[in-house]
């Protein structure tokens, strides 16, 4: 008889720990599982309401409520950037909200190497932590393959200070990406680094600098389709566009006062409305006697 209480307490106990496990359920996403060093790094969290009622989830006795477990070599912990604050969360009962967090901003996880990373949710109802599984992702580096250095023109305000381009190439397991990064090599200050779309060997990229040194890029991203880009000084991505081939390839044609004009190719709009307007609309199309039989 005594066997059988204990049976049913250890039964009640492991029912109320099942349920107190299940309050709020983390799960922790990437897109991929290697990255470019400096490169944004986007984890994507969900968190699950599991309580059976609303909660409110916030900092609470110098506990935060939301942030990351990372682990590099050697199972050193990497320490976040302690100026990062997330704003309180409410979730209602049986919802799931969606955090998107670039750990790259967060975290020093420049150096090359394997980091294992997990979320969790501190539940201050309850004074407990909620984990999601531990991801492993990679940070390496690219392939060099063009870098140019250039000075920053006098009238911005930055006169004096320099930056560095880079081109590079990473092949992942279905496809070869190439990289743009922009620098203050004196300085050691990456200001970004990041994809410019997919790159096949058919022509080496092509860049070149304008007058004002922003860094125009030409690659080739697909069978008979270029990619182009401009990239200004503190790396913003000013524009991106698609060109396509007619007669002869997209190329690069500085023009007399300095500046880099693309010859050849048309861009996907252009080639979009070019095709509707070669399709002829049904009122203007010939009528058909019908064949008798």
């Amino acid at each position: 008889m005594q066997s059988l209480k204990f049976a049913a307490l250890f039964l009640l106990l492991g029912f109320v720990t099942g349920a107190v496990n299940a309050q709020i359920e983390v799960q922790l996403k990437f897109s991929r599982l290697q990255y470019i060093a400096y490169e944004p790094l986007l984890a994507t969290v969900t968190i699950t309401n599991r309580a059976g009622r609303d909660i409110d989830l916030h900092d609470e006795g110098g506990e935060r409520w939301f942030g990351f477990e990372i682990t590099g070599r050697d199972g050193q912990s990497v320490s976040a950037d302690s100026s990062q604050k997330m704003e309180p969360l409410h979730i209602e009962t049986g919802q799931t909200v969606t955090q998107k967090i670039n750990l790259a901003n967060q975290y020093p996880i420049q150096d090359f190497g394997n980091y294992h990373v997990r979320a969790h949710v501190y539940f201050s109802d309850l004074g407990r932590y909620f984990y999601s599984q531990t991801k492993v992702v990679e940070v390496t580096d690219a392939r060099p393959i063009w870098k140019q250095s250039v000075g920053i023109p006098a009238d911005s305000g930055a006169g004096g200070d320099s930056r560095t381009y880079s081109l590079l190439t990473n092949r992942f397991a279905d496809h070869t990406s190439l990289y743009v990064r922009v620098e203050d090599e004196h300085r050691n200050t990456v200001y970004a680094t990041y994809s410019l779309g997919h790159v096949i060997a058919f022509d080496e990229p092509h860049a070149e600098i304008d007058r004002e040194n922003k860094l125009h890029v030409l690659h080739c991203s697909a069978p008979r389709a270029w990619s182009y880009a401009i990239i200004g000084l503190n790396g913003q991505l000013l524009s991106h566009s698609t060109l396509l081939e007619t007669k002869s390839r997209p190329h690069f044609k500085r023009t007399a006062d300095g500046e880099i004009a693309v010859v050849g190719g048309m861009t996907e709009a252009v080639a979009a409305q070019a095709v509707r307007n070669a399709v002829p609309k049904l009122s203007t199309r010939p009528n058909e006697k019908p064949r008798g039989d």
